[in-house]
């Protein structure tokens, strides 16, 4: 009997948490606005991964030109109107979030894991670590991002990958202060110190007990990252420093239907537009996220 009342020890924490995500589903599918976002996110998703199958013109993404049928208004036969060489807006908006989206995961995808390990190296250990990786931090927060996207790709040479790393380059230290803050805060948890006086080792510790536990913090901060990429990436494109030409990218479009306004407003307000509603996703979506999994992120 005594083994029986022992065995499923786990039982009262696994079932907490599964109230506690029940309780957070509902709060996310009560709000209006974090639906509103996910529903925005997976339509820019399907849109870029549709691309091919959903772009009436996909030779629009490339160097097409048909000057017959340059400037041509909003229709059933061109949604979004036509450009300054007669390529299909529509066909480019999609392909487009396919260039949005890679900026995201090649962003995120490397500075994340990169700002998350140094904040777990500052925040468990202390002492000089922290002080040398934290006032590190400190100085590339005290930079503006575009500005320093700017130098360094204006240093580099304009183009989507030297782009993307410049962004890339700046984007850690958010993530190492909020993981800092976060561990300095798990680190004297019983949980850690109970593996401590179980002899596991420093790795274990901060992989496998800290780790998971940041877990809900990292996912919120990322969706919320996702759409200041999307945006310091049209800003960079716009400036004429992102992806070049004939590469269909949202800030590029925008940049040159520019040039025809106010007459062919098409051209630069619906690409704008489209910028719009995947930053207002992600920043929805994320906010969501935070009520689910009822975290702060900074």
């Amino acid at each position: 009997m005594s083994d029986l009342a022992l065995s499923p020890s786990a039982t009262p924490d696994e079932s907490s948490r599964h109230r506690a995500w029940r309780r957070g589903w509902y709060r996310f599918r009560r709000n209006p606005a974090a639906v509103a976002g996910l529903v925005l996110v997976v339509l820019v998703v399907v849109a870029a991964l549709g691309a091919p199958w959903l772009a009436p013109s996909p030779e629009s993404a490339g160097t097409f030109v048909n000057f017959g049928e340059r400037h041509q208004p909003p229709s059933l036969h061109h949604l979004f109107g036509t450009d300054n060489v007669g390529r299909d807006v529509f066909s480019r908006v999609l392909y487009g979030y396919r260039v949005s989206l890679l900026l995201v995961v090649f962003v995120l995808g490397l500075s994340v894991p990169f700002g998350v390990l140094l904040g777990l190296l500052a925040g468990y250990y202390g002492g000089w670590i922290e002080t040398v990786i934290m006032r590190i931090t400190d100085i590339f927060l005290a930079i503006p991002a575009l500005v320093m996207a700017l130098a360094i790709t204006a240093a580099l040479s304009p183009s989507l990958m030297n782009g993307m790393i410049a962004i890339s380059l700046l984007w850690w230290n958010w993530h190492t202060r909020l993981i800092y803050t976060t561990v300095h805060a798990l680190r004297h948890e019983e949980y850690v110190e109970a593996a401590k006086i179980a002899g596991a080792s420093d790795a274990h510790i901060l992989f496998r007990e800290i780790l998971p536990n940041c877990i809900s913090v990292i996912s919120v901060k990322v969706t919320l990252d996702a759409g200041f990429v999307i945006l310091i990436g049209a800003g960079l494109s716009f400036l004429g420093l992102g992806a070049q030409p004939p590469t269909p990218d949202l800030g590029t479009m925008v940049a040159s239907g520019a040039n025809y306004l106010p007459e062919d407003w098409w051209e630069s307000v619906l690409p704008g537009l489209a910028i719009l509603f995947a930053i207002l996703g992600f920043n929805l979506l994320g906010d969501g996220l935070r009520d689910l999994l009822d975290v702060e992120v900074s």
